[in-house]
């Protein structure tokens, strides 16, 4: 009996620390990471059960179908002057990469490519206010690892509210 009391304990701890450091990951992302904004064609399905979101689909393809490229690797951007990101092309690997160039990850599902972050969650009521988002705010590492921060309207103004 002792030794299924200690499995657990370890199980436990090893899920927490697992937990734990995959939080802190994503802290350390939304505080150096760099802010880039994916243009979006947003869709505003409502879910019952979970609440008022809205699902975001990322402007990233080249004219190319989800049949050319690999199912999972990374999707390789520019910016442009006003911060907004340009696909350039897919690939499997990190590299090569060319200057200027930067990465993020993507996966293809259906005849989509989902670069992270396809939902984002709002308090009932507020549909209007993110009704008008054109651009979804990624903070991307250097590593391709993303994570959604905020929406932002045509003029690349954070949408909050007030």
């Amino acid at each position: 009996m002792e030794i299924r009391k200690l499995i657990l304990v370890l199980s436990l701890i090893i899920t927490l620390i697992t937990i734990g450091l995959s939080v802190a990951n994503r802290e350390k992302l939304l505080k150096n990471g760099e802010a880039v904004l994916f243009e979006l064609a947003p869709m505003d399905p409502r879910s019952i059960m979970q609440g008022d979101y809205m699902t975001l689909n990322y402007r990233t393809t080249l004219g190319t179908s989800t049949y050319d490229i690999p199912p999972r690797g990374y999707m390789v951007f520019t910016t442009d002057s006003l911060n907004v990101a340009r696909c350039i092309r897919f690939q499997k690997d990190k590299h090569p990469l060319f200057e200027n160039e930067k990465i993020i990850r993507y996966f293809c599902h259906k005849w989509n490519i989902s670069i992270g972050s396809e939902s984002f969650f709002f308090q009932e009521g507020d549909s209007k206010l993110y009704a008008e988002a054109r651009y979804g705010g990624i903070k991307v590492g250097k590593n391709g690892e993303s994570i959604l921060f905020g929406l932002f309207d045509e003029n690349r103004k954070a949408i909050t509210k007030e």
